[in-house]
Protein backbone atom coordinates (compact mmCIF):
# COMPACT_ATOMS: atom_id res chain seq x y z
CA UNK A 1 0.00 0.00 0.00
CA UNK A 2 1.17 3.56 -0.69
CA UNK A 3 1.57 6.22 1.25
CA UNK A 4 -1.39 7.94 -0.15
CA UNK A 5 -3.52 4.99 0.55
CA UNK A 6 -2.71 4.66 3.91
CA UNK A 7 -3.12 8.44 4.44
CA UNK A 8 -6.51 7.94 2.36
CA UNK A 9 -7.25 5.29 4.82
CA UNK A 10 -6.78 7.26 8.12
CA UNK A 11 -7.94 10.94 7.38
CA UNK A 12 -11.82 11.01 8.98
CA UNK A 13 -10.88 8.74 11.72
CA UNK A 14 -11.16 9.52 15.20
CA UNK A 15 -7.61 8.12 16.01
CA UNK A 16 -8.03 8.52 19.98
CA UNK A 17 -10.12 5.02 19.20
CA UNK A 18 -6.60 3.47 19.68
CA UNK A 19 -5.32 4.99 22.75
CA UNK A 20 -4.83 3.05 25.74
CA UNK A 21 -7.81 2.70 28.72
CA UNK A 22 -6.53 5.68 30.99
CA UNK A 23 -5.58 7.98 28.38
CA UNK A 24 -8.89 7.66 27.34
CA UNK A 25 -10.30 8.15 30.69
CA UNK A 26 -8.53 11.44 30.73
CA UNK A 27 -9.71 12.69 27.70
CA UNK A 28 -13.10 12.06 28.27
CA UNK A 29 -12.89 14.14 31.37
CA UNK A 30 -11.67 16.55 29.66
CA UNK A 31 -14.47 16.56 27.17
CA UNK A 32 -16.70 16.73 29.99
CA UNK A 33 -15.06 20.29 30.77
CA UNK A 34 -16.31 21.50 27.45
CA UNK A 35 -13.41 23.46 25.73
CA UNK A 36 -14.49 25.31 22.54
CA UNK A 37 -12.06 24.28 19.59
CA UNK A 38 -8.90 26.26 20.05
CA UNK A 39 -8.93 27.01 16.34
CA UNK A 40 -12.47 28.48 16.93
CA UNK A 41 -10.73 30.81 19.62
CA UNK A 42 -8.93 34.10 19.45
CA UNK A 43 -5.99 33.78 21.56
CA UNK A 44 -7.04 35.64 24.66
CA UNK A 45 -9.95 33.14 24.78
CA UNK A 46 -7.62 29.98 23.83
CA UNK A 47 -5.74 31.05 26.85
CA UNK A 48 -8.92 30.71 29.31
CA UNK A 49 -10.53 27.26 28.08
CA UNK A 50 -10.16 24.66 30.12
CA UNK A 51 -6.85 22.18 29.40
CA UNK A 52 -6.22 18.68 30.15
CA UNK A 53 -4.16 19.75 33.38
CA UNK A 54 -7.91 20.59 34.66
CA UNK A 55 -8.68 17.12 32.99
CA UNK A 56 -6.46 15.27 35.21
CA UNK A 57 -6.77 17.58 38.12
CA UNK A 58 -10.38 16.17 37.86
CA UNK A 59 -9.56 12.59 37.81
CA UNK A 60 -7.07 12.93 41.29
CA UNK A 61 -9.69 14.45 42.87
CA UNK A 62 -12.64 12.15 42.04
CA UNK A 63 -10.46 9.19 42.66
CA UNK A 64 -8.46 10.35 45.45
CA UNK A 65 -5.04 10.11 44.36
CA UNK A 66 -2.38 12.31 45.29
CA UNK A 67 1.06 12.80 44.18
CA UNK A 68 3.90 9.96 45.50
CA UNK A 69 5.69 11.62 48.69
CA UNK A 70 8.89 12.33 46.81
CA UNK A 71 7.02 15.13 44.84
CA UNK A 72 4.59 16.13 47.64
CA UNK A 73 8.21 17.26 49.12
CA UNK A 74 9.35 18.84 46.11
CA UNK A 75 9.51 22.90 47.17
CA UNK A 76 8.62 25.68 45.09
CA UNK A 77 9.74 29.48 44.75
CA UNK A 78 8.47 31.53 42.14
CA UNK A 79 11.20 34.02 40.39
CA UNK A 80 11.54 36.46 38.06
CA UNK A 81 14.38 36.06 35.48
CA UNK A 82 15.60 37.95 32.80
CA UNK A 83 14.39 37.59 29.41
CA UNK A 84 15.57 39.66 26.17
CA UNK A 85 13.16 42.69 26.65
CA UNK A 86 12.44 42.68 30.16
CA UNK A 87 11.57 40.00 32.86
CA UNK A 88 9.74 36.66 32.72
CA UNK A 89 8.21 34.46 35.31
CA UNK A 90 10.19 31.49 36.08
CA UNK A 91 9.42 28.71 39.37
CA UNK A 92 12.03 26.86 40.81
CA UNK A 93 11.34 23.20 41.85
CA UNK A 94 13.50 22.11 44.93
CA UNK A 95 13.59 18.28 45.91
CA UNK A 96 14.25 17.35 49.37
CA UNK A 97 17.95 16.92 50.50
CA UNK A 98 21.29 18.79 50.34
CA UNK A 99 22.72 20.22 47.46
CA UNK A 100 24.19 21.17 45.21
CA UNK A 101 21.88 19.77 42.76
CA UNK A 102 21.98 19.60 39.56
CA UNK A 103 20.06 21.70 37.65
CA UNK A 104 17.54 21.10 34.37
CA UNK A 105 16.31 24.34 32.74
CA UNK A 106 12.70 23.35 31.68
CA UNK A 107 10.42 25.09 28.88
CA UNK A 108 6.86 24.34 28.59
CA UNK A 109 4.47 23.86 26.04
CA UNK A 110 1.19 25.83 24.58
CA UNK A 111 2.21 26.14 20.91
CA UNK A 112 4.06 29.74 21.62
CA UNK A 113 0.61 31.21 21.92
CA UNK A 114 -0.56 30.14 25.40
CA UNK A 115 0.02 27.68 28.89
CA UNK A 116 2.59 28.82 31.45
CA UNK A 117 4.44 27.66 34.39
CA UNK A 118 1.56 26.82 36.21
CA UNK A 119 -0.52 25.06 33.38
CA UNK A 120 2.63 22.79 32.99
CA UNK A 121 3.41 22.17 36.87
CA UNK A 122 3.01 18.65 36.84
CA UNK A 123 6.34 17.63 34.55
CA UNK A 124 8.82 19.85 36.64
CA UNK A 125 7.79 18.92 39.87
CA UNK A 126 8.01 15.40 38.93
CA UNK A 127 11.41 15.34 36.98
CA UNK A 128 12.46 17.59 40.14
CA UNK A 129 11.86 14.57 43.04
CA UNK A 130 12.90 11.90 40.38
CA UNK A 131 16.12 13.11 38.88
CA UNK A 132 16.76 14.40 42.60
CA UNK A 133 17.68 17.89 40.75
CA UNK A 134 16.44 21.57 40.94
CA UNK A 135 13.98 21.79 38.33
CA UNK A 136 13.94 25.98 37.00
CA UNK A 137 10.16 26.44 34.65
CA UNK A 138 10.87 29.46 33.02
CA UNK A 139 8.41 31.19 30.76
CA UNK A 140 8.45 33.04 27.69
CA UNK A 141 7.05 35.61 25.43
CA UNK A 142 4.16 34.66 23.68
CA UNK A 143 2.48 35.28 20.34
CA UNK A 144 0.47 36.73 18.63
CA UNK A 145 1.26 39.41 20.90
CA UNK A 146 5.26 38.79 20.72
CA UNK A 147 5.77 37.16 17.49
CA UNK A 148 8.89 34.72 16.55
CA UNK A 149 11.72 34.73 17.52
CA UNK A 150 10.33 36.42 20.77
CA UNK A 151 9.93 33.52 22.44
CA UNK A 152 13.14 31.84 21.30
CA UNK A 153 15.18 34.88 22.13
CA UNK A 154 13.70 34.72 26.17
CA UNK A 155 14.97 30.78 25.68
CA UNK A 156 18.60 32.42 24.97
CA UNK A 157 18.74 34.63 27.07
CA UNK A 158 16.94 32.00 30.39
CA UNK A 159 19.67 29.65 29.53
CA UNK A 160 22.44 32.39 30.16
CA UNK A 161 20.88 33.01 33.53
CA UNK A 162 20.72 29.88 34.62
CA UNK A 163 24.51 29.33 33.60
CA UNK A 164 25.14 32.24 36.02
CA UNK A 165 23.10 31.73 38.84
CA UNK A 166 22.58 28.21 39.34
CA UNK A 167 24.89 28.37 41.93
CA UNK A 168 22.44 30.47 43.68
CA UNK A 169 19.88 28.27 43.87
CA UNK A 170 21.78 25.55 45.69
CA UNK A 171 22.69 24.04 41.73
CA UNK A 172 25.87 22.64 40.74
CA UNK A 173 26.79 25.16 37.66
CA UNK A 174 28.92 22.55 36.05
CA UNK A 175 25.73 20.18 36.17
CA UNK A 176 23.02 21.56 33.59
CA UNK A 177 20.45 20.54 31.47
CA UNK A 178 17.47 21.57 29.06
CA UNK A 179 14.40 20.12 28.71
CA UNK A 180 10.88 21.25 26.70
CA UNK A 181 7.61 20.25 26.07
CA UNK A 182 6.14 20.33 22.49
CA UNK A 183 6.77 24.24 22.19
CA UNK A 184 9.32 23.95 24.94
CA UNK A 185 10.94 21.35 23.44
CA UNK A 186 11.65 23.86 20.18
CA UNK A 187 13.39 25.84 22.25
CA UNK A 188 15.14 23.42 24.32
CA UNK A 189 16.98 21.93 21.30
CA UNK A 190 16.99 25.40 19.92
CA UNK A 191 19.10 26.28 23.27
CA UNK A 192 21.66 23.94 22.64
CA UNK A 193 22.10 25.19 19.77
CA UNK A 194 22.60 28.88 20.69
CA UNK A 195 25.02 27.90 23.21
CA UNK A 196 27.14 25.97 20.83
CA UNK A 197 27.02 29.08 18.16
CA UNK A 198 27.84 31.53 21.11
CA UNK A 199 30.51 29.55 23.07
CA UNK A 200 28.56 29.59 25.66
CA UNK A 201 28.62 26.63 28.20
CA UNK A 202 26.54 23.54 26.56
CA UNK A 203 23.75 21.72 28.29
CA UNK A 204 25.11 18.22 29.03
CA UNK A 205 21.67 16.55 27.80
CA UNK A 206 18.45 17.81 26.14
CA UNK A 207 15.18 15.92 26.98
CA UNK A 208 12.93 16.92 24.12
CA UNK A 209 9.63 15.74 24.53
CA UNK A 210 7.05 15.46 21.49
CA UNK A 211 8.80 18.58 20.35
CA UNK A 212 8.13 20.89 17.37
CA UNK A 213 10.47 20.72 15.23
CA UNK A 214 9.65 21.35 11.32
CA UNK A 215 7.49 22.81 8.97
CA UNK A 216 5.62 19.76 7.41
CA UNK A 217 2.04 19.87 8.04
CA UNK A 218 2.02 16.87 5.44
CA UNK A 219 3.49 14.58 7.12
CA UNK A 220 2.15 10.73 8.07
CA UNK A 221 1.72 11.57 11.63
CA UNK A 222 -0.21 14.95 11.14
CA UNK A 223 -2.34 12.80 8.67
CA UNK A 224 -3.46 10.79 11.01
CA UNK A 225 -4.28 12.61 13.77
CA UNK A 226 -5.56 15.98 12.24
CA UNK A 227 -8.50 15.18 14.13
CA UNK A 228 -6.75 13.92 17.09
CA UNK A 229 -6.93 15.16 20.92
CA UNK A 230 -5.89 17.33 22.25
CA UNK A 231 -3.55 18.45 20.23
CA UNK A 232 -4.55 17.80 15.99
CA UNK A 233 -3.78 19.54 12.69
CA UNK A 234 -6.30 22.43 12.61
CA UNK A 235 -4.64 23.59 16.12
CA UNK A 236 -0.97 23.26 14.85
CA UNK A 237 -2.34 25.87 11.53
CA UNK A 238 -4.06 28.11 14.05
CA UNK A 239 -0.89 28.61 16.03
CA UNK A 240 1.25 28.62 13.09
CA UNK A 241 -0.84 31.50 12.01
CA UNK A 242 -0.56 33.73 15.38
CA UNK A 243 3.15 32.86 15.74
CA UNK A 244 4.69 33.79 12.56
CA UNK A 245 5.12 37.23 10.69
CA UNK A 246 5.04 35.99 7.41
CA UNK A 247 5.83 32.36 5.76
CA UNK A 248 9.56 32.55 5.11
CA UNK A 249 9.60 32.05 8.75
CA UNK A 250 8.57 28.91 8.79
CA UNK A 251 12.04 28.19 6.80
CA UNK A 252 13.81 29.56 9.44
CA UNK A 253 16.05 26.88 11.11
CA UNK A 254 14.94 27.94 15.08
CA UNK A 255 11.31 26.85 13.43
CA UNK A 256 12.46 24.03 11.15
CA UNK A 257 15.02 22.41 13.57
CA UNK A 258 15.42 19.40 11.36
CA UNK A 259 17.24 21.49 8.34
CA UNK A 260 19.68 22.82 11.60
CA UNK A 261 22.94 22.19 11.84
CA UNK A 262 22.87 20.08 14.59
CA UNK A 263 26.96 18.95 14.92
CA UNK A 264 28.30 19.32 18.44
CA UNK A 265 25.29 18.99 20.47
CA UNK A 266 24.54 17.32 23.70
CA UNK A 267 23.13 13.82 23.92
CA UNK A 268 19.33 13.33 23.34
CA UNK A 269 16.51 11.94 24.64
CA UNK A 270 13.54 12.17 22.71
CA UNK A 271 9.98 11.59 23.73
CA UNK A 272 7.05 10.77 20.95
CA UNK A 273 3.26 10.07 21.09
CA UNK A 274 1.56 7.81 18.76
CA UNK A 275 -1.61 9.87 19.00
CA UNK A 276 0.15 13.23 18.31
CA UNK A 277 0.55 14.99 15.17
CA UNK A 278 3.90 15.79 16.20
CA UNK A 279 5.30 12.47 16.42
CA UNK A 280 6.90 12.86 13.36
CA UNK A 281 8.91 15.79 13.87
CA UNK A 282 10.51 13.69 16.74
CA UNK A 283 11.29 10.64 15.02
CA UNK A 284 12.45 13.08 12.06
CA UNK A 285 14.54 15.31 14.69
CA UNK A 286 16.03 12.34 16.04
CA UNK A 287 17.52 11.15 12.42
CA UNK A 288 18.85 14.18 12.01
CA UNK A 289 20.61 14.65 15.29
CA UNK A 290 21.86 11.05 14.93
CA UNK A 291 23.11 11.68 11.51
CA UNK A 292 25.17 14.75 12.86
CA UNK A 293 26.78 12.47 15.45
CA UNK A 294 24.87 13.35 18.62
CA UNK A 295 23.51 10.68 20.48
CA UNK A 296 20.00 10.12 20.57
CA UNK A 297 17.38 7.56 22.51
CA UNK A 298 13.76 8.06 21.42
CA UNK A 299 11.04 6.28 22.43
CA UNK A 300 7.23 6.38 21.34
CA UNK A 301 4.36 5.48 23.65
CA UNK A 302 1.61 4.35 20.78
CA UNK A 303 -1.73 4.74 22.63
CA UNK A 304 -0.90 7.80 24.31
CA UNK A 305 -1.67 11.66 22.79
CA UNK A 306 0.24 14.73 23.05
CA UNK A 307 0.33 16.13 26.44
CA UNK A 308 0.63 13.06 27.94
CA UNK A 309 4.33 13.68 29.83
CA UNK A 310 2.97 15.46 32.61
CA UNK A 311 -0.25 13.27 33.48
CA UNK A 312 2.05 10.18 35.59
CA UNK A 313 -0.72 10.54 38.34
CA UNK A 314 -3.33 8.93 36.12
CA UNK A 315 -1.79 7.53 33.14
CA UNK A 316 0.92 4.84 33.20
CA UNK A 317 2.42 5.66 29.79
CA UNK A 318 3.21 8.54 31.50
CA UNK A 319 4.74 6.97 34.38
CA UNK A 320 7.11 5.26 31.89
CA UNK A 321 8.07 8.02 29.72
CA UNK A 322 9.22 9.62 32.42
CA UNK A 323 11.54 6.92 34.43
CA UNK A 324 12.53 6.88 30.52
CA UNK A 325 13.60 10.31 30.49
CA UNK A 326 14.45 10.49 34.49
CA UNK A 327 17.42 7.69 33.34
CA UNK A 328 19.23 9.21 30.52
CA UNK A 329 18.95 12.63 33.05
CA UNK A 330 20.70 10.93 35.76
CA UNK A 331 23.11 9.04 33.58
CA UNK A 332 24.46 12.42 32.06
CA UNK A 333 23.81 14.53 35.48
CA UNK A 334 26.02 12.01 37.09
CA UNK A 335 23.48 12.24 40.13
Amino acid sequence: MSLADTIKGVVGMDPTEHADADMKDVLNAFESLNPKPIEDCTPDEARQQPTVTDAVMKLMQERGITPPPAVQQVQTQDIMIPGAAGENPARVYKPAGEGPFPVILYFHGGGFVFADIDVYGATPRSIAAQTNAIVVSAHYRQAPEHKFPASHEDAFAAWKWIVDHAASLGGNPARIAVMGESAGANLAVNVAIYARDAGLQLPLHQALVYPVASNNVMSISYEENRNAKPLNKPMMLWFVDHLINEKTDLKNPLIDVVSADLHGLPPATVVTAGIDPLRSDGEKLADQLRGAGVEVEIQNYQGATHEFFGMATVVQAARDAQAFVVQAQKRYLGR
